[in-house]
């Protein structure tokens, strides 16, 4: 994805699948602790339903609007972690292996004292 795109503009965002379905509304848009660079967005799937952890990269930002290369389902079935807080490294994992990404290609680290998704707007 776009790293020169300012996390905050996503919030309120419309996002599609890879076939152009709507998934629903960026909700919340989580930063990398040592880069600050946006890597995962939680989606609101719908008035009722839970937030979709979604990976920013290889996700596109076009015309307004986050397309997330990946199916409905998919997407639906990601692990639910809530959102307003940091994930853990393990977390931050579960979600790699869901999306079947290489985590060694992210800007995560694994050390000890790593913190890992960082809220966009939110100072700790």
């Amino acid at each position: 994805m776009q790293t020169d795109i300012d996390p905050r503009s996503l919030i309120g965002r419309k996002a599609f699948d890879r076939q152009g379905a709507k998934i629903g509304t960026v909700d919340e848009v989580y930063l990398d602790d040592a880069t600050g660079v946006p890597e995962w967005a939680a989606v609101r799937t719908g008035l009722f339903t839970r937030d979709a952890f979604v990976p920013l990269e290889p996700s596109e930002f076009v015309d307004g609007a986050l397309l997330i290369p990946f199916d409905r389902s998919l997407i639906k079935d990601a692990p639910d972690f809530g959102v307003g807080r940091h994930l853990s490294p393990e977390q931050e994992l579960q979600l790699y292996r869901h999306y079947g990404l290489d985590s060694s290609s992210s800007s995560a680290g694994t050390g000890p004292d790593r913190d890992f998704g960082k809220l966009a707007g939110h100072e700790e």
